[in-house]
């Protein structure tokens, strides 16, 4: 059930940002629900294996490095799924991290509810 509700979360986040910031392209709702997937499936297979290997580095910038490593999963994501586009390196930070505030803030939502 949790994978589902961060599935849901991370394709509205992706369906909201999308929407408000003009550097991520989606094409359809359905895109966005298949990037939402592709991008669940990095954060939870690519992204802790990234966070050991930078730790001294993201130690050193005192966790600032983590929005790079989110960045690049998102960037990984459009990558893999090419319906899915983002423009910019540190647009693409920027859009993580709003993809985060949201899909966590949507994520809690979904739980209370369930």
């Amino acid at each position: 059930m949790h994978l589902v509700i961060t599935w849901i979360a991370n394709s509205l986040a992706i369906l909201a940002v999308a929407y408000f910031l003009g550097v991520i392209g989606v094409g359809s709702v359905r895109d966005a629900f298949i990037a939402g997937a592709v991008l669940s499936v990095i954060n939870a297979i690519v992204r802790p294996i990234l966070v050991i290997l930078t730790l001294p580095l993201t130690i050193v910038t005192l966790g600032l490095f983590y929005f790079v490593i989110t960045g690049f999963c998102l960037k990984l994501t459009s990558y893999f799924f090419p319906s899915f586009v983002v423009r910019g390196w540190f647009m693409t930070i920027v859009a993580s991290i709003l993809i985060s505030f949201v899909s966590t803030f949507i994520a809690n939502v979904l739980r209370k509810a369930a």
